[in-house]
């Protein structure tokens, strides 16, 4: 017969209750270890946001160390769509100046006269040569520095083929065939701007050849009128222009050099002098500050809140006590008040950045004493942006804030090799919980078979207690 049993059922003990608050004794470790792991994993989460702002700041800090910040500036001009400005090179010398347009560059360009479209030409060579042309009745040739380049035509070339080819000699000339309803002609222009980048072709037929002549694309002399000198004609020309009344020439009309650190769009000829301002740009400057500034604030109100103590709770923040951060906040301190640069200006809170007096660490920024040290943006950069081996000796202060931050958070630095630790911590953490719920499991299994023994020897001697108590009443009643 089957027989069904539950352990404290026979002797009244209730098993399962005794070994689950036994169970809870056991698991106290775990509950410690458990905890422990959790507050590892919020350290990690921790040090990670920390990297983050520290990766903020660096960002910050690597804009002021770079002396384009303190060489930007801001260029306006009178006529845009006449002469255009912008920046270029590290100059920040502020300049205002006055410029005029009477002319400006163009490429010779030229044009054969129409024949059929789809006509074959004979063979031959084009000889294409830079150079520039005399003004005058009878222009003349000055032959430039490089070298002519012969384009060979084949018999029957096309004009399109012609073209094709003379783009792909790289004469220093574009072909372009053009087609209407009286034919197709060509056309070639000089790729470039500017009296110099003129250029004559001459044309030799060779002595076998049937086709038309190659003298309908020469240009070799324009007085005769033959050849491409047939048609309109547009020599090159330079940009001529004026700079506060001095006369300035150019081949082309983008002038890169005539004033250091600007580049100049010549679009129009201008009919009133165009006014050209170039300044320094403070508002890119002190945003690049302010930007500093806000990075390290919120970077510092994370290492306060991550490292504060409690004196009416008498607790400790997440990192309260953490070497590894209270190293970092001490060093990040020390270099903001640290000398740097070696010029006139010495320390960060000269340029109005200092800490705030509210006792957090924070910095503020007195705009005032800012914009008076942008002043002279060269001071400013040589602040931020000194080398130790430049001739002062002294290294600015972003150059060696950067030089901190990028250990702090590289692969190998300071936050790295907490993290590893955490990591570290957490993997021992993992397997030591593990051990522990192998071994009760064990615990549990021996503490059931126990009790379940327990349980079935005092159900016995339960029953052998009722069949004594019933003998007992039957011998005192068989008695009376």
């Amino acid at each position: 017969m089957a027989t069904i049993s539950s352990a404290g059922i026979g002797s009244g003990l209730d098993v399962d209750s005794i070994v689950t608050k036994l169970m809870d004794i056991e698991k106290q470790p775990l509950t410690t270890l458990q905890t422990q792991a959790s507050t590892l994993n919020s350290k990690i989460s921790a040090f990670g946001t920390l990297k983050s702002q520290m990766s903020t700041l660096n960002d910050a800090v690597a804009k002021l160390a770079l002396p384009a910040t303190w060489n930007a500036r801001t260029v306006s001009s009178s006529n845009n769509s006449a002469v255009s400005v912008s920046t270029s090179g590290d100059s920040s010398t502020a300049t205002s100046f006055s410029m005029a347009v009477s002319q400006l560059a163009r490429a010779q360009s030229v044009a054969s006269n129409t024949v059929l479209a789809g006509s074959g030409f004979g063979a031959g060579t084009l000889l294409i040569q830079l150079g520039n042309w005399s003004s005058g009745a009878a222009p003349a040739f000055t032959a430039g520095t490089a070298p002519a380049v012969s384009v060979t035509v084949a018999e029957g070339d096309s004009m399109s083929t012609i073209a094709s080819k003379i783009n792909a000699a790289g004469a220093g000339v574009t072909a372009t065939v053009m087609k209407d309803l009286s034919g197709e002609r060509l056309l070639m222009r000089s790729s470039t701007t500017g009296e110099a980048a003129g250029f004559r072709v001459q044309a030799t037929d060779d002595t076998a050849a049937t086709g038309p002549s190659l003298s309908a694309f020469a240009f070799d002399n324009p007085a005769a009128g033959a050849g491409m000198a047939a048609n309109t004609i547009q020599y090159g020309l330079n940009a001529k222009a004026t700079i506060n009344g001095v006369p300035i020439t150019s081949g082309s009309n983008k002038l890169a050099d005539t004033v250091p650190g600007l580049s100049i769009t010549l679009s129009q000829v201008t009919t009133a002098p165009v006014e050209i301002t170039a300044s320094v740009d403070t508002a890119s400057q002190t945003a690049a500050v302010n930007a500093f500034v806000k990075a390290y604030n919120s970077m510092n109100e994370m290492l306060n809140q991550a490292t504060a103590y409690n004196p009416t709770t008498k607790t400790g923040a997440l990192l309260q006590g953490d070497a590894t951060t209270t190293g970092l906040q001490t060093a990040m301190r020390s270099l903001i008040g640290a000398m740097s640069g070696g010029g006139t200006l010495q320390r960060l809170s000269d340029l109005g950045v200092s800490i705030a007096k509210d006792g957090a660490g924070d910095l503020a920024v007195d705009s005032t004493k800012l914009a008076a040290a942008l002043a002279d943006p060269k001071a400013v950069s040589q602040f931020f942006t000194a080398r130790a081996n430049d001739a002062n000796g002294s290294t600015g202060f972003a150059t060696r804030l950067a030089g901190f931050i990028g250990f702090a958070i590289g692969a190998t630095g300071t936050l790295a090799t907490k993290t590893g630790s955490l990591q570290s911590q957490k993997t021992a953490n993992r397997k030591d919980q593990d051990n522990l719920n192998d071994r009760l499991t064990l615990v549990e299994a021996r503490m059931r078979k126990q009790y379940t023994t327990l349980d079935t020897t005092m159900s016995s001697l339960n029953a052998l207690n009722a069949y004594v108590t019933q003998q007992i009443a039957q011998w005192n009643k068989a008695k009376a």
